[in-house]
C-alpha cells in the first residue's frame, strides 16, 4: 500500500510541475522580451523561479496580485464544483448502474452517446429556457448584470439562481460517473471469481455486495480525476451562460483580455485540482480493492 501511494505521489507531484512549466509558458507571453527563443526561455526560467516562490504576478485587468484576485474569485466555483458533484453522483449513479445492465445498455446506448456528445453549455442554455417559459423564474443569462447568488442559502430566490448552474455542472459529472460506472460494472460483470464463489455456496446477492460493491466503488474513486474534469469544465461554461462571478468565468474573462498572468495560476489551480483528485481516488480505490490482503 505504501509502495502504491509513494508511486502515486511521484505521479502527482510530475504532474504539478508540468502544469507549472504550462503555466510559466503561458504567462511569460505577458513578459516584455526581446524576441527570439532564448529571451523566452530565459524569461520563464525567471517565471519558473518566481512560481517556486509563489510569486505569480499582477492581473493586467485589476492591477491586484494573482493571488488575491483569485482568492477573491474562487470559493464561489469551489462551491459549483461541491454542489455539481453532489447531484452529478446521485444522478449519475443509479443511471450508470441501470444502463449497465445488457437489455438497458443496448436500448439506451444510442441515446446516450447522443446525449453526452452534446456541448455542456447547450444544456444550460436547455435549463436556463426551461425555468425561465416554464417555471417563470426571473432569469437574465450571460448578460451585463450578475446574478450570481450564494448557492448555499436558505433564500428561495437566490436557490432558484443557484440551481441552474449546479444542474449544469452536475449533468456533465453525472455524464462522467455513469460513464465510469457501466466501465466497471461491466468489467465486474466478467470476473471469474463468480461461478467459483456460487459454487461455495454463496448466494448472488452475497456475492454482488461482499466483492461487486466494493469492486465497483473502486473504480469510481480511480476515475475521480476524470470526474472532476468533467466538472471544472462544464463550472467554466456553467459560470460564462449564467453571469456567476467565480474562478471558472474569470479564466475566460482572462484570456479573452489576454490577461496572461491570471490565466496562467487558474490553469494551474485547475490542473492542481484534477491531479489531487486523480491521486486520492486512486489510493483510495487500491486501498478498498486491496482490503484485507497483506
Amino acid at each position: 500500500m505504501l509502495e502504491f501511494a509513494a508511486r502515486q505521489a511521484g505521479r502527482f507531484a510530475l504532474g504539478l510541475v508540468g502544469a507549472a512549466v504550462l503555466a510559466t509558458a503561458i504567462s511569460t507571453i505577458a513578459s516584455p522580451r526581446a524576441p527570439g527563443l532564448a529571451p523566452f526561455l530565459e524569461a520563464a526560467a525567471r517565471r519558473l523561479w518566481a512560481f517556486v516562490h509563489l510569486d505569480f504576478g499582477r492581473s493586467a485587468i485589476s492591477g491586484l496580485t494573482a493571488v488575491d484576485v483569485l482568492g477573491l474569485r474562487l470559493p464561489a466555483t469551489l462551491e459549483l464544483v461541491l454542489a455539481g458533484g453532489a447531484v452529478a453522483l446521485i444522478v449519475g449513479t443509479p443511471l450508470g448502474l441501470l444502463l449497465a445492465a445488457g437489455p438497458v445498455r443496448r436500448a439506451a446506448a444510442p441515446l446516450m452517446q447522443i446525449v453526452t456528445a452534446a456541448p455542456v453549455f447547450c444544456a444550460g442554455l436547455a435549463l436556463a429556457y426551461g425555468a425561465a417559459h416554464l417555471l417563470h423564474w426571473p432569469l437574465e443569462v450571460n448578460t451585463a448584470v450578475a446574478t450570481a447568488a450564494p448557492i448555499f442559502s436558505r433564500d428561495m430566490p437566490a436557490l432558484k439562481l443557484a440551481a441552474l448552474p449546479v444542474l449544469t455542472v452536475g449533468f456533465a459529472g453525472a455524464a462522467a460517473v455513469q460513464l465510469a460506472l457501466r466501465r466497471v460494472t461491466a468489467e465486474a460483470a466478467g470476473e471469474a471469481f463468480r461461478s467459483g464463489l456460487k459454487r461455495l455456496g454463496l448466494s448472488a446477492l452475497e456475492i454482488e455486495w461482499v466483492y461487486a460493491v466494493p469492486q465497483v466503488i473502486a473504480g469510481l474513486l480511480a476515475s475521480a480525476g476524470e470526474i472532476m474534469l468533467a466538472l471544472l469544465s462544464a463550472a467554466v461554461v456553467a459560470e460564462w451562460v449564467f453571469h456567476r462571478s467565480g474562478a471558472a468565468d474569470l479564466f475566460v474573462k482572462s484570456v479573452a483580455l489576454q490577461d496572461w498572468n491570471m490565466t496562467a495560476l487558474i490553469l494551474f489551480i485547475f490542473a492542481g485540482l484534477a491531479f489531487a483528485a486523480d491521486f486520492l481516488g486512486r489510493v483510495g480505490a487500491y486501498a478498498l480493492a486491496n482490503e484485507g490482503k497483506s
